[in-house]
């Protein structure tokens, strides 16, 4: 099936919009199929600001529209906890958060941007979404990432060569207790990082310090500008780290 023909099947549905390089090309393909696919973004303490921004964005050029909803996800005691299978309970209360919000818009077939590079194996959010019944069109048309930045490009969405970018809950150990507080430092020193041009990177906890995590061709740029980072980030953790592993 190609992505045409399942919106002519299916030509009506809600859409869990991330504003990342997935969900912007399927509510692209959605809009050029004429079908009526509403984008629902879910803002909790895990999305940074930015990713709202170019949800906006995204929308905004397409003219689709979109709705903002918000999810108290640090509220739910088995997120917070941040077992090994939190990515399953934060998923459940995001699309049950759209769900209700999409039923009463009249919308009652949910889709997400889960493509077909994703491997499902035993992952806990995709779990969410089987139980849920959460179509995912670029997985069964089979689109690959590669082919969906491709066809992104074509396409004219600046969404095209955006970086993969997984929740700030990633960057706490699992086990460790996630707060407002490690989140609000974690989203501080990524948006410093990104001012200076880095892209691709992770600040994660370790031990209450930043351990920083950069592409290898970044490496020695991080080197390079040490002191500003330690500088910047002293203000978040009491130690900064940088993990000479290259982030693959």
């Amino acid at each position: 099936m190609i992505l045409s023909g399942f919106f002519e099947e299916n030509a009506k549905a809600a859409l869990a919009f991330s504003g990342g390089v997935d969900s912007a090309y399927l509510l692209y393909a959605a809009k050029a199929a004429g079908a009526d696919v509403r984008a629902y973004y879910v803002k909790s303490a895990f999305q940074p600001q930015f990713e709202l921004e170019d949800a906006k964005r995204l929308c905004g050029k397409l003219d689709a529209g979109l709705t903002i909803l918000k999810a108290d996800v640090l509220a739910e005691q088995a997120i917070r906890e941040n077992p090994a299978n939190r990515c399953y309970h934060c998923k459940k209360l995001i699309f049950k958060t759209i769900a209700i919000a999409a039923a009463a818009d009249g919308y009652e077939l949910l889709l997400d941007g889960t493509n077909a590079s994703d491997e499902e194996g035993d992952r806990p959010g995709m779990r969410a979404l089987r139980e849920l019944s959460v179509r995912s069109p670029l997985r069964e048309c089979g689109l690959t990432k590669g082919e969906i930045r491709r066809l992104s490009e074509a396409a004219g969405l600046f969404t095209w060569e955006k970086p993969a970018y997984a929740c700030l809950a990633t960057r706490i150990p699992a086990g460790e207790e996630i707060t407002a507080e490690k989140l609000r430092c974690t989203e501080a020193a990524e948006d410093f990082l990104f001012s200076l041009g880095f892209t691709d990177f992770r600040v994660r906890c370790f031990g209450g310090a930043a351990r920083l995590q950069f592409p290898d061709a970044l490496i020695a740029r991080a080197v390079e500008k040490r002191e500003e980072i330690v500088k910047e980030l002293k203000q978040y953790y009491p130690a900064v780290l940088l993990d000479m592993e290259a982030r693959i």
